[in-house]
Order: structure tokens, then sequence, then C-alpha cells
């Protein structure tokens, strides 16, 4: 199946200009961590959840002026279809002041509305703070382990390549995440353990996507002159360009269904599925493969790839 043939682009022709781009992105991002930082869910800062299951439908700005009015401050959002919201809460009393305070608020300024307290969930501080280190030493072994999996495929070039690659990827959504978090109420966008597995999820699709296009660099790359390898490279792209556009439309496609339709519960990670796959595929195209021909014209080298047949 293909829907591109016989493209002609010369992709490294532009790769300065996207080359800007990332850069360009990736600052934004980093200026607003360093000085937004992240919206933290209570896996890695601590606190507490309350599922909230209400009689009849009732406005989330109701229900969140009621606790506001009963001292008890947080993100609330829309949990599911039923009339359920989730609320997240630093609270630094006990799990049952904290649904007593609750119970009491609501059942006093909405007696005609009754409730039920479906789930109360709690995080130390010590536990979040391991639990932030856990998913940062779980990024660090997935990137080590993409990094050894393409230096025996391929060579160190294109490994280290390709590992930058996905450090831009995610700098990239960690970055939307600290500049969208907290503005839209129907996408609190906080990070929590589901944002650190659609981050594994975006660096697994990312490397498969630029390895697709290293395997068909490999095919055409052995034993030619260093002055062919920015045709080769060209070549390469454009034949895998209409598999990359088809795997990851049919994907992305996947992935906005599930933000529309599945709930605000998931809505993060599915947007970070989203905006992942996006930036992945743009990054193979116009990062991995560029950075390893600027690599190889900068160092005047030769490639030699070890055996293989493309995927």
């Amino acid at each position: 199946m293909r829907i591109l043939h016989n493209t002609t682009i010369d992709f490294l022709k532009y790769r300065k200009v996207a080359y800007g781009i990332s850069i360009a992105l990736i600052v934004v991002g980093l200026v607003s961590l360093l000085f937004k930082g992240l919206n933290y869910g209570i896996d890695f800062r601590g606190g507490s959840e309350v599922v909230v299951r209400f009689e009849k439908d009732i406005d989330v700005s109701r229900v969140r002026s009621v606790l506001k009015e009963a001292g008890v401050s947080g993100t609330l959002k829309q949990y599911g279809m039923d009339r359920s919201f989730l609320l997240s809460t630093v609270f630094s009393g006990e799990t049952n002041e904290l649904k007593t305070l609750i119970d009491n608020a609501v059942r006093d300024r909405m007696p005609d509305n009754a409730h039920e307290i479906v789930r109360i969930e709690s995080v130390g501080p010590t536990i979040a703070s391991d639990l932030k280190w856990a998913a940062f030493k779980a990024l660090l072994a997935a990137l080590a382990a993409i990094l050894l999996y393409v230096g025996i495929r391929f060579e160190f070039k294109f490994a280290t390549a390709g590992v930058i690659a996905i450090f831009h990827d995610v700098l990239i959504v960690l970055g939307l995440f600290s500049i969208l978090g907290g503005i839209f109420s129907f996408m609190p966008l906080e990070m929590d353990q589901s944002i650190i597995a659609a981050f594994l999820t975006v660096a697994g699709y990312s490397i498969t996507d630029t390895v697709v296009v290293y395997d068909r660099i490999r095919e055409r790359i052995r034993g030619r002159k260093p002055s062919e390898y920015e045709a080769i490279i060209n070549q390469s792209l454009n034949q895998t360009l209409s598999r990359t556009i088809i795997t990851s439309g049919t994907t992305l496609l996947t992935v906005l269904v599930l933000f529309i339709f599945a709930g605000p519960a998931i809505r993060g990670f599915a947007f970070a599925v989203f905006a992942g796959i996006l930036i992945g595929t743009y990054s193979s195209v116009f990062v991995a493969a560029p950075l390893v021909y600027d690599w190889l014209r900068v160092t005047k080298s030769t490639v030699k790839l070890r055996g293989g047949s493309a995927s």
C-alpha cells in the first residue's frame, strides 16, 4: 500500500531549517520548565485523589465551588461518563478526615443531590519521591537499551543520532506539558506514571520508525563513496516516506479517537502519545538521518555498517 509514488524531496536541503525549528521548540519548552515547572499528579508530588459520584447531573464548576468553600483545594475534573468527578489535592490531614470534610461539604451545600465517595487514595511525599526517581531510571534504562541495540545493529553514529532524536521528541513533549499544564480544565496535563508510560511508548515508536529509515540506508550505502551519501540518504528517506505516513497516520487517528472519546482520566496519556508520535515522525525524517549525514560529512568518515536486511 502506497500513497506517495516516486517522490524526490530533497530532505537534507532543509535540515538546517528543521534543526532551527527543533532548537526553538526545545528552548521554549526548557524555559517553561525552568520558570513554570510541571503540573505533577499525586504520583510525583504526593497528596490524595478522591472520586465522587453524584446521583444527578451537576456542573463541574458547582462541585469545585463547593469544595473550595469547604477549604479543599486542588484539581477537579470529570471522571468517566457517569456523573463522577476526580479530585486531586494536597491535603495534610488523614484520609478519613478528608473523606469526612468532603462528605459534610457536599451534603450541607447540595442536599438535593445524593453523592458517594467511590474511591480515595493517598500517596506520601517519600513514596512520591521514590516513584519520580524510579520513572527517571526507567527512561534512562530505555534509552541505554535503545543505544545498545542500534549500536549493535548498525554503528555508533547511527545509534547516537537515534537517541538524540528520542531526547528531542521527549523534551518537546515535556515542554508542551509545562506550557499547557493547568491551562485547560478539560485537560490538566498532569505529569504522572501514565505519562512516563507514554514517553516510553513514544521512544519505542520513534526508534522503530528511525530503524526502518536506517535499514533502507544500509541497503543502499554499503560500499559507496562518501560523495554519494547525500543522494543515498535522500533516496532512502523518499522510499520510506509512504510507509512512514501510513503507519504514523493510522496510529495518530487511533490516538485521536482515544483523546476525544476515552474521557478525562486518560486524556493526558493520549495527548502525550499523539504529540510524541507526531514529533517522532518528524524527527525520524528531519533529525535522525540528517544528523548521521552531518556527522559523516564533518568527520569525513565512511560508513561501515554491519550486515543485515531491510525490515
